[in-house]
């Protein structure tokens, strides 16, 4: 297997390879950052591309567009808090904030390390034990994965600042929008009130550009479309490339352990169907809050925060690509359209995948760890660019967004309805943060809704209504049990803040 995985670095060198890995990187650079546009668009557009290329290539350029894909969503997070898809969602509740005082080139540096320490470790886990990790996520049956998302919910309202009733609330709230629709289970329209177009359901994209695309929309018009003041050294100092480099001391006070923990959650929950990149964030940025020396840093700027964040959200990629190599298993949008890839090329996802194919697939293996170096390489070359996104004339900025919205909103799902959908939820976003209502829970709600309904109603049914089923399994009740812990932890007995710990030694 080793000499077949160093033919795949071997086959990457090919200019055909290294021209389908750069142009596929880019492509994910451009639609992760345009908010509207995602990774899963960006290979759906070009699978009708790929009949025609080699399979390797294929696969190189698909494996650079999900890594990139993945990334970029948090820059315009940074830069003006818009991310540019819902992964971005946790890195810019620090990212702005760092931004804002002027610290944005290092925001953005530091993401963009996070990233490709993340995206290596979860790439290296994929290529030496996917069969392993494997056999573990094949474990998790329909009670435990419900428990997971429990345990995702629980960590969001927890993470939330302000009142939890308040973010439990906005998460119930979003779990009741992902109910409207067809019945996953019985085939039939539910709280639609007699409408045609409510069928649809809320799909996901219109419910992300609403709650940060037009919901930010609505606060800059009250605002007059005024430039945000971003701190002094972002207002007057030019950024130079080296200032997207992390010094030794930023990295020595994220920690190794931070790094290297936040990868390895990205990378186990990218194994869960329905996991997905927001998921594993947020689960990766509460462990760390909860472990962190300075929790009081957090929401105001914390470099650990943003560090966790991103490691997670790529390390998840390598993640998602084990269930979908051993065992046919697309875990989210993005690896189901690389299921498509793999399909038309004659090439079924599934345990003799590897065992009879491995020469086939091992570029894919190779693209997805250089494409994670190229995310630090990316942030060097074009960070200056990424900044000036803030610099930007507001009302040309913002209506560029509000056009890409709409498009973007209308490209994804052919419907006008689902544009107006996004404005609803855009002005609901932006009723909310005027009442101090977080947002954050409620995306999660509108995320992980359906998959909390269809585990749910899929364990009782196989347990005869019995809900002891989630207590008996050990992975579920040891799920829940931390769910438990992260409650008590995070908003019952809150971590103590420095200047809390200083006065206890004192006395």
């Amino acid at each position: 297997m080793l000499a077949e995985l160093g033919n795949g670095f071997v086959a990457l060198l090919h200019p055909g390879a290294l021209l389908a890995l750069t142009s596929g990187f880019l492509m994910g650079l451009v639609f992760g950052t345009i908010p509207g546009l995602t990774a899963s668009l960006a290979i759906a557009l070009i699978l009708p591309f790929t009949f025609s290329m080699e399979i390797s290539h294929a696969l190189v350029m698909v494996m650079g567009i999900y890594m990139a894909g993945i990334y970029s969503g948090s820059i315009t997070g940074i830069t003006i808090n818009i991310p540019g898809a819902p992964s971005g969602a946790v890195t810019a509740i620090e990212g702005y904030p760092m931004m804002k005082r002027g610290d944005g080139a290092k925001a953005l540096g530091l993401g963009a390390f996070a990233s490709t320490i993340g995206g290596a470790i979860g790439a290296l886990l994929l290529m030496f034990i996917a069969p392993y990790m494997a056999k573990v996520a094949l474990l998790f049956q329909t009670a435990d994965k419900f428990s997971l998302v429990v345990l995702a919910l629980v960590t969001v309202a927890a993470v939330s600042t302000g009142s939890v009733v308040r973010s439990v609330i906005a998460t119930v709230l979003g779990l009741m929008i992902a109910t409207i629709g067809i019945d996953p289970m019985l085939a039939q329209g539910r709280f639609h009130f007699d409408s045609a177009y409510l069928i649809e359901g809320v799909n996901l994209l219109p419910a992300v550009i609403g709650l940060f695309a037009v919901c930010e929309l609505f606060i800059q018009a009250e605002n007059g479309w005024k430039t945000p003041e971003l701190g002094n050294e972002a207002d007057s100092m030019k950024v130079r490339r080296r200032d997207f480099i992390p010094v030794w001391a930023e990295i020595k006070e994220v920690g190794l352990a931070t790094y290297l923990k936040s990868s390895l959650i990205g990378t186990f929950i990218g194994m869960l169907p329905g996991g997905g990149a927001s998921m594993a964030s947020f689960i990766a940025y509460a462990e760390a809050k909860r472990t962190s020396r300075h929790p009081e840093k957090y929401g105001n700027g914390s470099i650990e925060g943003l560090s966790a964040s991103e490691s997670a959200n790529n390390a998840m990629c390598g993640g998602a690509i084990i269930p979908l190599l051993t065992l046919g298993i697309p875990g989210d949008a993005v690896t189901a359209i690389i299921f498509g890839v793999l399909l038309i090329h004659g090439l079924v996802p599934g345990p003799e995948l590897l065992v009879s194919n491995f020469e086939i697939v091992a570029p894919l293996f190779a693209a997805l760890l250089v494409s994670s170096f190229l995310v630090m390489l990316s942030a060097l070359v074009l960070g200056p660019y990424y900044m000036k996104i803030a610099r930007t004339n507001r009302a040309v900025l913002y209506g560029f967004i509000a056009m890409v919205s709409v498009v973007g909103t209308y490209a994804s799902t052919f419907s006008m309805f689902q544009c107006w959908v996004a404005l609803v939820i855009g002005l609901l976003a932006y009723a909310m943060r005027k009442l101090d209502y977080p947002i954050i829970p409620l995306l999660m709600g509108i995320i992980l809704g359906p998959y909390l309904e269809e585990y749910l109603r899929r364990s009782l049914i196989v347990s005869d209504m019995n809900p002891s089923i989630f207590f008996t399994r050990p992975i579920s009740l040891s799920l829940l049990v931390l769910s438990l812990v992260f409650i008590y932890f995070l908003k019952i007995r809150k971590p103590r803040t420095s200047a809390s710990a200083a006065q206890t030694d004192q006395s």
